[in-house]
């Protein structure tokens, strides 16, 4: 077993391991126990019961936060002609439409956070699938991603403001970032319920009975702090 710090130690010490907290509770205790120098990220776990094996318990979607991720969202577009025009017009931080940058990404060139393409674009794009694929960075219709030219200014913009992907993982967990601990309580908490009424309304067709069976709200190299999931949806303005 890894040994703490005196630090972490201190932090966990402040967390009833035994008790689901309310939704607001847990942001307060998540500010209040991150020890880290830096500013920590702000993230939410979910232990679901979907069987990831099937293909109608799938969860794939995103979300815009409200109040964005506290960071600088690198764009990068993969795009031709006019709309790579509109993609720089935009303000991607970079756009693919041409065969040397394709080649640099294909190289391992990945200074970006978010990758979006057009429809026209994709042939390409597929050819990159071994280098974004693992890093989560594919393009991909349900994730918002590829999407017309005309429709770029506003896929970006979300991306920069905040729009987060969440996805069932091999074994049938979620994990997303919230926000920073630097955010306020109400900004953490209105991030956390935007999230948790997008996964609520992403549940998949073949869930039966419960669906998200633990939720846990943890700050960088912070202890975990567990959330009532029967709490979870009793957001306020959330029904």
């Amino acid at each position: 077993m890894a040994k703490h710090g005196k630090k972490y130690i201190a932090a966990l010490a402040k967390v009833d391991l035994d008790k689901e907290y309310s939704p607001r509770e847990a942001v307060a205790l998540a500010k209040e126990t991150s020890i880290t120098k830096f500013d920590s990220t702000v993230e939410v776990h979910m232990r679901t019961a979907l069987d990831p094996r099937q293909a109608d318990q799938q969860v794939r979607d995103v979300v815009v936060l409200p109040n964005g991720l506290g960071k600088t969202v690198r764009v990068l577009v993969f795009a031709q002609g006019e709309g790579a025009a509109a993609a720089r017009e935009a303000g991607a931080d970079l756009v693919a439409d041409d065969d040397e940058t394709l080649k640099k990404i294909e190289g391992g060139l990945l200074d970006f956070d978010v990758a979006i393409a057009t429809p026209d674009a994709m042939g390409k794009v597929g050819r990159l699938g071994r280098v974004l694929g693992p890093r989560g960075l594919m393009p991909n219709p349900k994730a918002g991603t590829v999407v017309p030219a005309g429709d770029l200014p506003r896929a970006i913009k979300e991306a920069k403001a905040g729009r987060v992907e969440f996805r069932l993982d091999k074994t049938a967990n979620i994990h997303v970032v919230v926000g920073k601990v630097s955010f306020n309580a109400d900004q953490l908490y209105e991030n956390f319920a935007a999230l948790m009424d997008a996964v609520h309304k992403a549940r998949p067709a073949g869930a039966k009975g419960e669906y998200i069976k633990r939720i846990t709200l943890t700050t960088t190299m912070g202890p975990g702090i567990k959330v009532n999931p029967g709490d979870t949806f009793k957001f306020e303005g959330i029904e």
